[in-house]
């Protein structure tokens, strides 16, 4: 008789939350003002699916997960020196990290993403090796949707 396994096969529990059983699974944080507007945004415009509502937000998107929280947390013993708080409108004209969706083909994602409501800082650019674009996040997370060109291996 075998016995039922409460893991699926990639490791991680039936109930869909990112935890793996063994190993590591890489979960990208966003500190937001607001986590309704965020998750919204996220499963409605770009597609990810909700695995849990608050406390934090956590979403499967493509083939990773975010965990969605709000700031205003003071420092912790486990980061005696952070602040957590979303970016400010200062933060909107520097990069200091993001989202990078790597897809098949950038154009077919940007008008299906405009045309659920995501606002783009611009058409999809050609460049050498790729073709890309950038939107922002209710929050003003900045995420790249890119297409490679070409081989990886330009060597």
């Amino acid at each position: 008789m075998s016995e039922q396994s409460d893991t699926s096969p990639d490791n991680l529990p039936l109930d869909g939350y990112p935890a793996p059983r063994e190993g590591m699974l890489l979960t990208h944080l966003l500190i937001v003002q607001d986590v309704d507007r965020s998750r919204a945004f996220y499963r409605d415009v770009l597609g990810a699916e909700v695995v849990q509502e608050q406390w934090p937000c956590v979403m499967k998107f493509l083939n990773g997960w975010l965990m969605i929280n709000t700031g205003g947390g003071d420092p912790t013993d486990d980061k005696p020196t952070v602040t957590v708080e979303a970016p400010t409108e200062a933060d909107l004209g520097r990069l200091t990290g993001g989202l990078c969706v790597r897809v098949a083909d950038v154009h077919a994602t940007y008008h299906a993403w405009r045309a659920r409501g995501a606002e783009f800082l611009s058409p999809p650019v050609d460049f050498t090796g790729e073709i890309r674009c950038y939107l922002r996040d209710p929050d003003g997370h900045l995420i790249e949707v890119g297409e490679k060109k070409g081989k990886w291996d330009t060597a």
